[in-house]
């Protein structure tokens, strides 16, 4: 078997732009339709839209490799980070706000040119001890030579099957200096598939022990925000690939078994782009939902212990809201609570649920 490193013309892909044309078109009309949507709406409201986006990004590109964020703790430094409101919310790991930073670094700051320094120092981010897992690894440097080989295996140890094999560490100072030359030049390949050519060259490339695939989606939201020209994130494109994760992990590996062609690669990360974008849109009616409810209950404002609760129901509070919880989150006592409780059932705020006794929980009304 070979990879397409191993062609001896790599890395000089090619596709065919007449394939391209009709689905790229698609994906761009959707962009711009998307986008001139967000910018009809208020300042406050496009501010909670990039949040909500942001945070969905980070927690499924962890996802795609199997690993779980606490979605609290990413919204409040990705609020911390914007100068948003973060009552209610926990303070974030260390982990969580060097993940946090390499994102935003990657999106706000899209217009600065891609480095080795740069990268680096997204990898240090991602692994602030130094480890992955229980693995010490070489962090903010490309993967050393006594790393050995970097394979993807499948199969039972007695008949494995090695999917992919990464270029020698040998080859990793001229490999990436290749690829950053031609992320870094002129507009010669429209935006969005230059998002879809980096993504799978720098997966191929593997340049690091560990995080390749986090950091080859930032490397894609920075690709996104030059098409999209503005450093708010309103898709997620890691949310629908981890919707369709085994579609992805196979299409990856066969553009790297395959030639040089990569349209059919291509093709698929269109279909994946116009998946984000069109999901996309229920991002967008949450944010107006929550618009409408707080347009609603401002008529006549609540105090700031049930801000703080509406607001954490707001931004996918699991189950329902008992005074307990209500107690919890507002830092009061279960008297306060339960009188604020009442207070926003009589308002038609809140709603109680079916039951009663210690089991009396309460949801907002729809």
């Amino acid at each position: 078997m070979h990879f397409i490193h191993q062609l001896p013309d790599w890395p000089q892909m090619i596709w065919k732009s007449e394939s391209l044309a009709a689905p790229l078109a698609a994906v761009r009309h959707e962009q711009g339709r998307h986008l001139g949507k967000m910018e009809v709406l208020g300042f406050d409201l496009r501010a909670e839209a990039n949040l909500e986006v942001l945070t969905t990004e980070v927690v499924k590109s962890w996802a795609i490799e199997g690993e779980t964020l606490s979605t609290d703790e990413v919204r409040s430094s990705i609020a911390s980070e914007l100068g948003l409101p973060t009552a209610g919310l926990p303070t974030p790991s260390r982990e969580v706000q060097g993940i946090v930073e390499l994102m935003l670094d990657a999106t706000t700051n899209f217009g600065s040119s891609l480095t080795a320094d740069r990268l680096f120092g997204w990898h240090a981010a991602l692994f602030p001890t130094g480890r992955s897992e229980l693995t010490k690894i070489t962090v903010g440097a490309w993967r050393p030579k006594e790393a050995g080989p970097i394979q993807a295996v499948s199969g039972s140890l007695e008949r494995q099957t090695v999917r992919f094999e990464a270029p020698d560490a040998t080859r990793l100072e001229s490999e990436m200096a290749y690829f950053l030359e031609w992320f870094n030049s002129g507009p010669s390949i429209d935006p969005v598939l230059k998002a879809g050519i980096a993504h799978l060259w720098f997966l191929t490339i593997h340049p690091f022990e560990a995080g390749n695939g986090r950091i080859a989606r930032a490397i894609g939201a920075l690709a996104l925000a030059r098409a999209d020209k503005t450093k708010d994130r309103f898709y997620s494109l890691s949310t629908q690939i981890e919707s369709v994760r085994e579609p992805y992990y196979f299409e990856l590996g066969a553009a790297q078994r395959g030639k040089l062609d990569i349209t059919d690669w291509l093709q698929w990360f269109l279909e994946c782009l116009d998946g984000a974008i069109a999901g996309a849109d229920q991002t967008l009616g949450t944010v107006l939902r929550k618009a409408k409810i707080w347009q609603l209950i401002n008529r006549a404002p609540v105090n700031e212990r049930q801000r703080l609760v509406i607001n954490r129901l707001l931004e996918g509070f699991k189950g329902f809201i008992t005074t307990t919880k209500y107690a919890k989150l507002a830092r009061c006592s279960p008297d306060t609570a339960l009188r604020d409780m009442r207070e926003l059932v009589e308002r038609e705020v809140l709603t109680k649920n079916p039951g009663g006794g210690r089991s009396t929980s309460y949801r907002l009304v729809d």
